[in-house]
């Protein structure tokens, strides 16, 4: 299993979509639970980025073990596929 990490803004409506689908989808899929993530809000953490190499510009941003999985506006089903591509060996 691979750990995830989200970029959001607090006052992004698309962040708090990705953040309400996520929830959804762990109550779907209780598997996606065991999935580590670490969400930074690029507000109250403006370093985190830069300090471990995360290059990105919009929010919500989903890297999975580093890569860049997703950036910008989100679906239901992107957000299956960052779960799903956490779960992958």
């Amino acid at each position: 299993m691979k750990p995830v990490v989200m970029f959001i803004l607090k006052s992004c409506p698309y962040c708090q979509n990705a953040l309400k689908w996520m929830e959804e989808l762990k109550n779907e899929n209780p598997t996606y639970n065991k999935v580590e993530m670490t969400i930074v809000d690029e507000k109250i953490q403006p370093d985190y980025a830069r300090q471990h190499n995360y290059d990105y510009y919009y929010v919500p941003t989903y890297f999975v073990e580093g890569a860049k999985i997703h950036e910008g506006v989100p679906t239901k089903d992107i957000v299956r596929d960052v779960f799903e591509t956490a779960l992958k060996d």
